[in-house]
């Protein structure tokens, strides 16, 4: 080799990191892109779930209000139960099998669903059947609609477990935005539509309920439409799945049954437990703090359902630096969006509280509690995704457990007492538990730092803006809507000023080139080649 030719003597010692750091470069950009399509999506979810909320409060007052979120706890419990954790093995799997006729990721959707659907089909037999003896315990305040209120919730049981799972197939085999469109924008327009129609037609909950299932049947079609395509259904793609399909897939899927469920119930645990403990109208205030604090969720939820088939795919190939530096990224981005929302839910809760009602302002202590806990939440990142799309659900169970255990544990002390703010107490501390837990399992599965410098400055950074708004509004107007109003004046002021600085204006434009940028760069590092994918 001439002197023309020889590499650089440290190439082969460099190599190795700068292809590695190429690769991380690439997969931030990909990331990028789809999260600013997740978050864009969650932002519209979370301003019409606000909407719905309202509708409900304001439509059916607090013991109303208690027994339409109960109902919607019901499903929401019910469902994440019988899906047993395939919506999680979905998005695990089918990144890592090939798409089209000839390709095997079909073969994967009747071992997700054949199962979730039997049990599904059976809780609703027998919710149905026991909805006489189970009414009166978990829909107080519904009065003589208890028993068609509650058969309807466990009616529905099995076509909303089926919308679940389809969804999880839309997210992998179609860009973000197909997802987006059915999750983020078809379900949460049209709720508090005919909800909101069905109160202003004095429909009673039995009406009202109906009109908040009614668009997961849209969605259902929606999703068998556009999922169809993709895997070859139809077409001739083999749907007759192997031995080794159904034992891989349920390998790691079963664990997270236990924990999808947990997940999904942890809020409806609480106004359960409320429900029976304290009586319909402390529920309905927990529910109601309950929807707040969802909401201000919604960017993370965003983030996690955008990257995870990115993230099951570079797990899936052993690349964790660049599995490691997506979550950064987007820690830092659920970060800066989400802690803004829950310290001036903290420090404002009465002017939130009052949009529903005057009624339901007896929730601001319980409101403070839940939006500082969801800063241990949003603060560590989607570290679960990490856990799931890693393959490692049994770890995941063992952190949603010990967070379940504390949260029941406490509110059985707490409930009788202390109401909706014992129902908050007991979940702040389930909340803490399950998301140290799951940071500590998934730093040593990652191998690789999941905080960076840059994490903790922007952390500091919002806390100390926000901060000083909240404490001009406190100080100018008090706590109530006037104070919100100075806060959020002083919050917008601040940002119209922060961009007139030249190093945010570049750190705008580098976000923005990596969400309009091509995808050339990313086609590079894409799918594992046929022969190795699904194994």
């Amino acid at each position: 080799m001439t002197a023309a030719t020889r590499p650089p003597a440290d190439a082969g010692r460099d190599g190795p990191q700068r292809a590695a750091a190429d690769t991380g470069a690439v997969e931030t950009r990909r990331s990028a892109r789809s999260g600013a399509a997740g978050l864009l999506g969650a932002a519209i979810s979370g301003l019409f779930g606000f909407v719905l909320a309202v509708v409900i409060t304001r439509g059916y007052g607090p013991a109303g209000a208690g027994a339409f979120f109960a109902a919607i706890g019901v499903v929401t419990v019910a469902t994440a139960v019988c899906t047993l954790g395939a919506e999680t093995g979905l998005m695990w799997a089918v990144p890592r099998r090939r798409l089209g006729v000839r390709g095997d990721a079909a073969r994967v959707l009747p071992v997700a669903l054949i199962p979730p659907l039997l049990a599904g089909v059976a809780v609703a037999v027998v919710g149905a059947l026991s909805a006489d003896a189970l009414a009166p315990r978990l829909l107080r305040g519904s009065g003589d609609a208890a028993h068609g209120l509650l058969t309807l919730t466990f009616a529905a049981v099995p076509v909303v477990v089926a919308m679940t799972l389809l969804l999880a197939a839309l997210r992998c085999v179609r860009p973000i935005r197909a997802y987006v469109g059915v999750q983020f924008l078809l379900l949460p327009v049209a709720r508090p539509a005919l909800v909101g129609a069905a109160a202003l037609a004095s429909g009673g909950l039995l009406a009202g309920m109906t009109g908040w299932l009614v668009p997961a049947a849209l969605a259902l079609l929606a999703c068998l439409v556009l999922v169809a395509g993709p895997l070859g259904l139809g077409r001739g793609a083999a749907l007759r799945p192997t031995r080794s399909d159904w034992s891989t897939f349920w390998r790691f899927a079963l664990p997270r049954a236990a924990s999808a469920a947990i997940d999904a119930g942890s809020m409806w645990v609480g106004v359960l437990l409320t429900s029976v403990l304290a009586g319909p109208a402390d529920a309905g205030v927990f529910g109601a703090v309950g929807r707040y604090v969802l909401a201000g969720q919604l960017a993370m939820q965003g983030l996690r359902v955008a990257v995870s088939p990115q993230l099951s795919r570079l797990l899936g190939r052993g690349e964790r630096a660049a599995a490691a530096a997506v979550h950064r990224q987007l820690t830092i981005w659920g970060l800066v969006l989400s802690w803004p929302v829950y310290l001036l839910l903290a420090v404002f809760a009465l002017a939130f509280l009052q949009l529903f009602g005057r009624e339901f302002t007896a929730g601001v202590p319980a409101m403070t509690v839940l939006a500082l806990a969801m800063l241990v939440n949003t603060g560590v990142g989607n570290v679960q995704s990490l856990l799931l799309m890693g393959g490692r659900s049994g770890l995941h169970l063992v952190s949603t457990l010990a967070g379940l255990t504390v949260t029941v544990s406490l509110g059985l002390w707490l409930i009788p007492g202390h109401g909706a703010t014992g129902a908050a107490l007991a979940w702040a501390a389930g909340i803490a538990t399950e998301n140290l837990t799951a940071a500590g399992f998934a730093r040593s599965v990652v191998g690789e730092p999941l905080v960076s410098r840059a994490t903790l400055r922007a952390a500091a950074a919002t806390v100390g803006g926000v901060g000083v708004a909240a404490a001009v509004g406190v100080l100018a107007a008090g706590r109530g809507l006037p104070g919100l109003a100075v806060a959020l004046a002083v919050l917008v002021a601040g940002c119209v000023g922060l961009l007139t600085l030249p190093r945010v204006r570049a750190g705008i434009r580098v976000t923005m080139r990596q969400i309009r940028g091509s995808d050339e760069a990313a086609t590079a590092a894409g799918p594992a080649p046929a022969s190795t994918r699904g194994r």
